[in-house]
Parts: structure tokens; sequence; C-alpha cells
């Protein structure tokens, strides 16, 4: 995938003001818009343009852009794919954005990085919004806030014991000369037992505030699992690899192995084979039906540092003279 530079696009600076950027693809928009352009890549170049316009003119997008430059160093050319869970902390808010949003077709760089907040926006229920009513006179109606989304990152043990977790969530907005200011804030989030990767915790009231004596908007906040080299999630299953010794491998063995779930007494059975699963059923992530364990078995070698060590796997190859694995079935 290839890396986005939405400052050179509209050839603006990285300190742009907002009305900087505005001018920047109006006068681009009179070049390139298809109705009125005679270039020959008008209809590619003006939807590059409208995609880097809808991240820079949106506060809380060229934050977010912004920081992955910095985190994730790039060479054009170069194929380019974000950090996992680049964007946990930065909070985005329903309606953000330029007035006349881009609906066209965005690049998979903006898909990857912004995709999910530019759907929940689109998907927002208007049956939540207020409705205007002549009765007002022309003056705003009352308007409930808009709702903000943001990512949390877990450990997998959050989602088997529940928790309480501290929030920093960022943000940005333009001041009154149009220039960026960061925000912050900190929220307190209890995290309900069997949470599970993609799931949305809702926060009532802490979005937007809202107009006319409205209620404020809430927040929603997508749940992902850290990665951890121990286990993984898919859905409420999880997925733990798990080294044995050739002899538990093949004669089997009662082993004691430290799960999401606890310690646990586990049974190998005897003739072990390449890529074998063992399922601890509903002891996965926590619910009314829970997912279930499974157990990545690898058989383990022990390192021959010693004479002993070394003639015992002497022994053992003379024990087994007509074992080779590159051509025994099932080696």
């Amino acid at each position: 995938m290839e890396f986005k530079d939405y400052y050179q696009i509209l050839g603006v600076s990285k300190t742009a003001t907002a009305e900087e950027i505005k001018k920047a693809y109006r006068k681009l928009a009179r070049k390139y818009h298809p109705d009125v352009s005679k270039e020959a890549d008008a209809v590619a170049r003006m939807a590059e343009i409208n995609e880097a316009n809808t991240v820079l003119s949106d506060p809380e997008k060229r934050e977010a852009y912004d920081a992955l430059g910095r985190q994730a160093p790039h060479r054009p050319g170069q194929d380019f794919r974000p950090p996992p869970n680049w964007d946990a902390g930065f909070e985005f808010s329903d309606g953000a954005g330029a007035a006349g949003g881009f609906d066209g077709e965005f690049s998979d760089f903006f898909e990857q990085l912004f995709g999910r907040h530019a759907r929940a926006q689109r998907a927002r229920d208007p049956s939540r919004e207020a409705p205007r009513d002549a009765q007002w006179g022309g003056a705003p109606p009352p308007s409930r806030g808009n709702d903000h989304h943001a990512k949390i990152e877990l450990d997998l043990l959050d989602a088997y014991q529940g928790a309480e977790r501290s929030l920093t969530l960022r943000g940005a907005r333009l001041d009154d000369a149009g220039h960026m200011v960061h925000e912050q804030r900190s929220l307190q989030v209890k995290i309900p037992k069997g949470v599970r990767e993609g799931q949305l915790i809702r926060l009532t009231g802490q979005g937007s505030p809202g107009m006319g004596g409205a209620p404020a908007g809430d927040l929603f906040l997508e749940v992902r699992f850290k990665p951890d080299p121990r286990w993984r999630a898919i859905d409420r299953d999880v997925y733990q690899p798990v080294d044995v010794a050739p002899w538990e491998a093949e004669l089997g063995a009662v082993i004691q192995v430290q799960t999401p779930a606890g310690a646990l007494e586990v049974t190998v059975p005897a003739h072990w084979k390449s890529a074998r699963k063992l399922r601890l059923k509903g002891r996965g992530i926590p619910a009314a039906t829970p997912g279930d364990l499974y157990l990545e078995l690898s058989v383990a070698l022990p390192p021959a540092h010693s004479d002993a060590e070394r003639a015992a796997y002497t022994a053992l190859a003379k024990a087994f003279p007509r074992f080779d694995p590159r051509t025994t079935p099932g080696a």
C-alpha cells in the first residue's frame, strides 16, 4: 500500500492553517474538477485532492494522520503498512470535517486509516436527531450532540476478568485563527467481563454537548486486544501456543499450562501429530455461551550442551535407525 502525503497533494506545509488548506483545495479543484478540466488525469487527481482535503480539513483526522507520520517513518515508493492499533487513543466525532464532505471512492490508504470512522458517520441513525420545526422561527432547534468514536487497547485478560482502566483520548480543534489546537481528556472506563475484539463499549453522554438543552452525544469505544505472543483471540475463541517435550508428545503426558482462564492441568494424548490442537471447551472468552480455548502444540527440542546430553541424542539416533523425518509418513 502506498503512503499518501496529503500535504504534498494539496501543496501546503504541515503547519498550514485551515484557511490555507481551504484555499489550496479550491485552487486545485478549479484546475482538476472533471466538469471543467482538460487534464488527462483529472478524475484521478480530483479524487486524490478530495481525499487529502477530507483528512486535512478535519482537525481530528489531521491530528491522527500527523501522529502516524511521526511514529511510522516512510519513504516514497516503499510499501507502507500502519502499525497495529496505530490510532488507539485518538478521538473522532461524527459529522466532523469540511462541509460537503467527499463521498467518492477512497484509496486503500484512507480506508485502512479512517474507513471505519467515515462509515460510522454515514451510518448515524437520523431518528436520533431532533426535528426542525417552524415554531423556532429560524433559530436552531434543540439538537443532540454528535457521537464520538475511539479505539481502546486491552489485554486479553481484561476480557476474562473485567477491569477498570484509565483512558486518555487525544483530539484537536481549530482556534479562531484556524490553527490546530491539541486537546486531550482522561476517563475512567469499566471493562465488562466477556468483552470481545471489535465490540463497542458505549459511554453515555461523553460525546459532544447538545444544543438548546438537548442531551450530549455518546462515546463509543471500539475494543482491540494488544498483540501478545502468549495467545490470540478470534471472536470468543482463544488460541494459545504450547511447547511440549518430545517424550510428552509421543508417549502422552499430563502437563500444567498457564492460560487466560488460569492454571489448568491438561492431558496431552500420545502420538502427537504436527499442527495438533487441543480444544478446551468453554475456556475461551466468557459469555452466556463462552468461547473455547485451543492449545496449539509444538514439540520443543532440548539443547545438548553436556557430554551426557549429546550421548542421549546419539543413543536416540541408534534406537531409531530407520527413522528419516524427510521421508517417514507422519514425522
